[in-house]
């Protein structure tokens, strides 16, 4: 375990809610999008509107309003969107964050103090729409934590190093138009080094990519604690 992991492991001992506290924790359910599932085989799962409705079957056969996962998942969502894949090259289908599929405008909590770091409207189709970027130093370790497919409303007022405060609201849910043609839902990641990006990073990449990737980008479950966090 890195240095970083060992950090995010104790910076809390119980769940980090990063999504509105109305929303009982009790109300999160676990949710497959990778190849693995069955229940996807047949289904167009890039198409924003099959995949909310394979998202509100599963929300609603066990009455929860949030589904999460997906660190380290690979996926067909992508397949349809340009930029995963160039022609002779290998498909970038694994995703190194974690989804919280919610509601457009759910509120968006920030799980650790910090400040903006940078932001951007990621436009592109396939994109993450709205994002920000906060800067955390936590035992003196610095790092980083991106939020995607926010609202547009996310990003008015911010600017280059305001401070955003442990539970805060700062940002909510961007709906299918805004987030670049995907079902609303939050896109949260842990970045080390930003390697010079602002307002972006990949939040996808390639199997030969991988492990420089995931060394870079840790599991966040390890800071929020939505399952038992992985120690080794």
């Amino acid at each position: 375990m890195t240095l970083l992991e060992k950090v995010l492991l104790k910076c809390s001992e119980g769940l980090i809610a990063i999504l509105d506290r109305e929303i009982p924790t009790g109300k999160y359910i676990p949710l497959d999008l990778s190849v693995l599932n069955r229940d996807l085989g047949t289904l167009d799962i890039g198409n924003p509107s099959v995949c909310q409705e394979y998202i509100d079957k599963v929300l609603n056969n066990d009455s929860s309003s949030v589904a999460y996962g997906g660190y380290l998942e690979r996926r067909n969502l992508y397949s349809k969107s340009p930029g995963f894949g160039v022609k002779g090259e290998e498909e970038r289908n694994i995703h190194l964050g974690i989804d919280f599929w919610a509601k457009a405008g759910t509120k968006v909590i920030a799980p650790l103090g910090g400040v903006v770091h940078s932001f951007k409207n990621n436009e592109v189709s396939g994109d993450y729409g709205p994002t920000i970027i906060l800067r955390h130093i936590l035992n003196g370790i610095q790092f980083y934590t991106l939020y995607g497919h926010l609202s547009i409303e996310s990003l008015q007022g911010l600017y280059k190093n305001k401070e955003i405060n442990a539970g805060e609201a700062f940002a909510t849910l961007g709906d299918t138009t805004i987030n670049v043609n995907y079902a609303p839902h939050l896109h949260f990641q842990i970045i080390k080094e930003l390697g010079g990006f602002k307002g972006d990073y990949p939040g996808v990449c390639a199997q030969k990519d991988l492990n420089m990737y995931q060394k870079n980008c840790p599991d966040p479950n390890l800071l929020l604690k939505i399952t038992p966090p992985f120690i080794g």
